[in-house]
């Protein structure tokens, strides 16, 4: 039986000339499109559920970054940084026309969302932060750099599925058998050769392992970029990359934000969270 999809796959260009993908579930034109951004190693599929949820009430736009998914990996790796990604948003929405779209990013999403409030925060209709802000907790840095860029491969799904587990398990505790499944076909693709490898450009990892290359510049004054628009502030509770101190004052220094933690989950909460759910829609509603 063919897989049911219910949105359409799509390219636009980079300005350095690489053909990027995205995920495009159909909505009304009269509301503002949701722009969803994944973190560094993840890509479009990330946000299967979110846009399942939301595709027919919204129009919903899920990108893969170079480098990831669908989209062409970059010749220089050195271009696997925030303000080229940025340039890649931005691109997409000129070419797509778009005046004004709600972010929803999820860690390095997030980092690419609070740069396009610095660059001009009239296009921003509405904002969702996912387990990421200004402030990096330097050891959960440390943790992302000791497996980013590192080259695995498996023979089988259930392989693929068992190695996440363990890589993960302190961070989804509550998941079973299908839920690792359902991650690895995310974070994995089956390559020429049959196996099952990790779906994002090694390289990536290059300039990741600069100290300083994870967000760029000072964040915090993105946020009041934001100010006047609908805010969601998501953490985990057992993130390593947000702190609570941070996600507190993230969320105190906004006028229209709203901070949910989500119980027993790590870096990053997978938006599909009851608690995420329903603040996501009490976001939206907000949304002008």
């Amino acid at each position: 039986m063919a897989e049911r999809r219910n949105y359409t796959d799509a390219y636009w260009w980079s300005r350095d000339g690489l053909r990027l993908h995205y995920r495009d579930y159909a909505g009304p034109a009269d509301k503002p499109p949701i722009l969803c951004l994944p973190g560094l190693t993840r890509n479009a599929r990330d946000f299967e559920m979110l846009a399942d949820r939301l595709a027919g009430a919204w129009r919903v736009l899920c990108l893969d970054f170079r480098g990831r998914g669908e989209s062409a990996y970059a010749k220089d790796p050195m271009s696997y940084v925030p303000l080229t990604y940025l340039q890649d948003v931005e691109a997409l929405v000129h070419e797509l026309a778009i005046e004004r779209f709600v972010s929803v990013g999820t860690s390095l999403g997030g980092i690419v969302t609070m740069l396009l409030a610095a660059t001009d925060r009239a296009r921003l209709a509405g904002v969702v932060l996912n387990d990421v802000g200004p402030e990096l907790n330097p050891s959960g840095l440390a943790r992302i750099r000791t497996y980013v860029g590192k080259a695995v491969w498996h023979p089988t799904w259930m392989h693929a599925a068992r190695h996440v587990a363990e890589a993960h398990g302190d961070v989804y505790p509550g998941y079973g058998v299908e839920e690792w499944l359902c991650m690895a076909k995310r974070l994995y693709r089956v390559n020429s050769s049959g196996r099952i490898v990790l779906d994002y450009d090694m390289k990536i990892a290059e300039p990741f392992r600069v100290p300083g290359n994870e967000a760029g510049p000072d964040l915090w004054p993105t946020l009041d970029a934001m100010r006047g628009r609908p805010v969601l502030v998501v953490r985990g509770e057992r993130s390593d990359i947000l702190s609570a101190p941070a996600a507190e004052k993230m969320a105190a220094r906004l006028d229209d934000a709203e901070l949910v933690t989500v119980p027993g989950v790590g870096h990053a909460p997978a938006l599909d969270e009851p608690e995420v759910i329903a603040a996501m829609e009490r976001t939206l509603a907000r949304v002008r």
